[in-house]
């Protein structure tokens, strides 16, 4: 596929979307929030609930405070919680059977970002009823109202809550792809940090990876925001790397909890409209080829895509670095800032940086939070006769719809995928 056909598609996109319709939802914060979704659902007329849930967290004390303001103000409920960690389309079509027969008027869904996707697309099948998953996939293919829902996050990385997107994979090719449409937009979000609190650190770590590559990705893409969505793509990467590493260490402090949910939210609404890149189509490959968790999948190819768009986005990595403030570590010579040619640990030899030093000094900043996160540079699980099938993936989700810095062919992926692999 052309880059000239690539861009003009992008162009034509960038001015269909002033009338697509993007909002935020509404929102309630705070810690213990999560009392005030009985209330909320009473105010919006709804009686008999389908809650999409993951396995585990169903049986954890994590829903029971909800699920009893739920018994305790007459709102019934039905518990669906047949979810892969990378939800199938058998997945969505068993809960679509849940919410008909059990007579449902809403869906919350409480979790990560399986549930939340999963809820999204059993709300477009109901909304549609007469079209499988696969002929939905793709940009706007719903257009029509889904049931009132409510997201109620408990990881604070995917953004699900404020997007239009909702990724399911094929059970039977392995192959993952997005329903895209406005129509998937939650009603309403519910940020809860206590929610967060009895995270595994390894998941508040990936989950935030996650979040950060949407704001980024977002913010380098550039093409399709408006200064909405620039802004809140800044003011999440500033709350991540300000509070990700203080959430990873100390599990239970609730301010750096309520910091990365306002991040995962403002990011998610960033790349709901920017959209996202490569490092999100690549990523998809491995969770569907390997099941490799998205946040992880995200948080390893993302300074390896930054660093191959070279010129391409140094002028964005650049801003970012220095909203984050990374360009004045780097100038004081710390040790994580050091761009290459300069020993770590020593401060530079002068006083202003170059677009490239700058945007190298925050791809070397990803990488030194992945290693205090302790998440992998590489990746070993790529087998060498699935490359030709994970770079038509790749291509298929991204061209021509992500509007990223530089339009990738078959090589560029190649070198990526070699990359990934040698690291």
């Amino acid at each position: 596929m052309s880059k000239l056909f690539c861009r003009t598609f992008q162009t034509c996109l960038k001015l269909g979307n002033y009338f697509m319709g993007y909002r935020t939802p509404e929102y309630i914060e705070g810690a213990g929030c999560i009392s005030q979704l009985a209330e909320l659902l009473i105010k919006n007329n709804v009686n008999d609930v389908l809650i999409v849930i993951g396995r585990h967290i169903r049986h954890s004390e994590l829903p029971k405070s909800m699920l009893e303001s739920f018994d305790n103000s007459g709102i019934r409920y039905t518990l669906f919680s047949d979810i892969n960690a990378n939800p199938t389309d058998i997945n969505v079509e068993a809960g679509f059977k849940s919410y008909i027969e059990n007579h449902c008027n809403a869906i919350v869904a409480f979790g990560g970002g399986s549930p939340m996707d999963c809820a999204k697309a059993i709300g477009a099948k109901v909304a549609r009823p007469d079209k499988t998953v696969a002929q939905l996939q793709g940009l706007l293919k719903v257009r029509k109202k889904i049931p009132l829902f409510f997201a109620v996050p408990t990881t604070a990385g995917t953004g699900s809550e404020t997007t239009v997107a909702a990724v399911i994979t094929d059970a039977a090719t392995h192959h993952k792809a997005s329903i895209n449409d406005p129509a998937l937009l939650p009603s309403y979000a519910v940020l809860d940090p206590e929610l967060t609190v009895g995270l595994p650190p390894h998941i508040t770590a990936i989950t935030g990876m996650d979040a950060l590559c949407h704001a980024v990705e977002s913010y380098t893409n550039h093409t399709y925001c408006t200064k909405v969505e620039l802004d809140l793509a800044i003011k999440a990467v500033r709350l991540i790397h300000d509070n990700l590493y203080a959430a990873f260490i100390q599990g239970d402090n609730i301010v750096p909890r309520q910091n990365m949910q306002l991040a995962s939210f403002y990011a998610g609404r960033s790349f709901t409209r920017g959209c996202v890149g490569y490092v999100h189509a690549v990523g998809h490959t491995l969770g569907g080829l390997y099941g490799l968790p998205h946040g992880e999948a995200m948080a390893i190819i993302l300074p390896h895509v930054m660093r191959q768009y070279g010129s391409a986005a140094e002028k964005r990595l650049a801003e970012l670095a220095d909203a984050c403030g990374i360009t004045e570590d780097f100038l004081q010579g710390k040790g994580f800032a050091a761009c290459k040619g300069f020993p770590k640990g020593q401060a530079a030899p002068f006083n202003v940086l170059t677009s490239r030093q700058k945007a190298e000094a925050f791809i070397s900043w990803l990488e030194y939070l992945k290693q205090q996160l302790e998440i992998p540079v590489g990746v070993d699980c790529i087998r060498e006769e699935d490359i030709p099938k994970m770079i038509a993936w790749a291509m298929k989700e991204a061209n021509p719809l992500y509007p990223v810095p530089a339009i990738w062919g078959e090589k560029d992926f190649k070198k990526l995928i070699d990359t990934l692999r040698k690291a």
